[in-house]
């Protein structure tokens, strides 16, 4: 998922993940500014890793759940794969004179 590839968005994503967060707060302590936050937000909404609502003036963004499910599914799917892949090529390395 090329969404968390880049560092500040995980950095985002991350902080996220101890409760919602307006683009101020998510902003302190990040080595960029607050339009490049919303841009990084931008993008993690839009493949559906957060969400945001509104609240007086601002907008506070959480954690989707539904997106951290796909997102761990993708995971799982993914391990099961390589896992396979390495018994299967174990085996046949077993077999091997």
């Amino acid at each position: 998922m090329t969404a968390l590839g880049d560092p500040t968005r995980r950095a985002i994503f991350e902080r996220l993940g101890g409760g919602p967060m307006s683009v101020g707060a998510l902003a302190c302590g990040l080595p960029v500014s607050r339009p490049a936050v919303s841009q990084h937000l931008r993008v993690l909404k839009r493949v559906g890793l957060v969400r945001d609502r509104p609240v007086a003036n601002r907008r506070v963004y959480s954690v989707d759940p539904g997106g951290v499910d796909a997102l761990r599914g993708y995971f799982q799917r993914f391990w099961d794969t390589a896992l396979r892949a390495y018994k299967e090529a174990a085996e046949q390395r077993e077999e091997e004179p």
